[in-house]
């Protein structure tokens, strides 16, 4: 994929990002290579813009940004149904999403202009919140869908279905629907597993769930998963890849299914999902 048009995307509350945000667009225009900046990014550059996150993906070919894993999950919540490659280079510490650090962006530039990048799939989820015939409109994940208690110290009840033959209900503080790209984000907190970026399922996780036995399950990301919220007295939250939760009403079923687009997501060719997983979570290997 050779990228003729760049949107760049800072979190602009990162030390130095404004340097680095100038630094970055000289090495670009360095290959000839037009670059366009997120407002909230070019103000903290000391450049105009008026282009929102939404507005960039809709013109360019391939989305840097600049900042950490988190960064990349808000990017893809603003997107929308526009969905564009996303480079991502690190401020800090190397992330699961982030393929460079901000001391590499003159080989993340060179890799970028010389298409010497590979993209890897990842699976995006679908949600909607359904009560009676109503629906909302549909949301995407890349990482997650979390129901939860809020902030009450109190267990909700949660019936789960796959591909419409029930699973169980379960009892918990909450339950964490992951893609494998989220696999190593909450769901692994949750003792969650492992998954391949590209292994084709899902993963359901309870949060500390009352029955012992109530464990991670994978399914196959074709299955549609639905969630009825059970509890008759307390009020259940929503979140969407860390976003701010949404309230969801006894009665209600939040379906989710994996979404139709999937999101190219960059690396480098010396950066692999496992030669990240040994750096993030320090395996070493045995000494016997």
């Amino acid at each position: 994929m050779h990228a003729k048009v760049i949107g760049l995307v800072a979190h602009t509350g990162k030390s130095g990002v404004g340097d680095l945000i100038n630094s970055i667009v000289k090495e670009f225009d360095r290959f000839s290579i037009s670059i366009l900046l997120e407002k909230e990014t070019a103000a903290i550059a000391g450049k105009k813009s008026d282009h929102s996150i939404a507005q960039l993906g809709a013109a360019v070919d391939l989305m840097v940004v600049v900042g950490g894993d988190g960064t990349i999950l808000h990017v893809v919540g603003q997107l929308g149904d526009v969905v564009k490659p996303i480079f991502g280079i690190n401020v800090g510490s190397l992330g699961f999403l982030t393929c460079a650090n901000s001391s590499g962006y003159r080989e993340a530039v060179e890799g970028i202009a010389k298409d010497r990048i590979n993209f890897s799939q990842r699976t995006l989820l679908e949600v909607r919140v359904k009560i009676g015939a109503k629906q909302t409109g549909k949301m995407t994940a890349l990482n997650d869908a979390v129901l939860s208690r809020g902030e009450l110290s109190r267990l909700v009840l949660l019936r789960t279905r796959v591909n419409g033959e029930a699973l169980t209900e379960f009892n918990a503080d909450g339950l964490i629907i992951a893609t494998p790209t989220g696999s190593t984000a909450y769901s692994l907190s949750a003792g969650g597993p492992i998954l391949d970026p590209e292994s084709g399922v899902l993963v359901i996780t309870p949060i500390c769930p009352h029955v012992l036995t109530n464990r991670s399950i994978i399914v196959a990301e074709t299955s549609l998963i639905e969630i009825e919220v059970s509890d008759p007295e307390y009020p259940v939250f929503l979140t969407l890849d860390g976003r701010p939760p949404i309230r969801v009403k006894r009665g209600s079923t939040i379906t989710i299914r994996r979404a139709k687009k999937t999101l190219p997501l960059a690396a480098l060719p010396d950066v692999s999902f496992f030669n990240v997983v040994r750096q993030k979570l320090k395996w070493s290997g045995s000494n016997v």
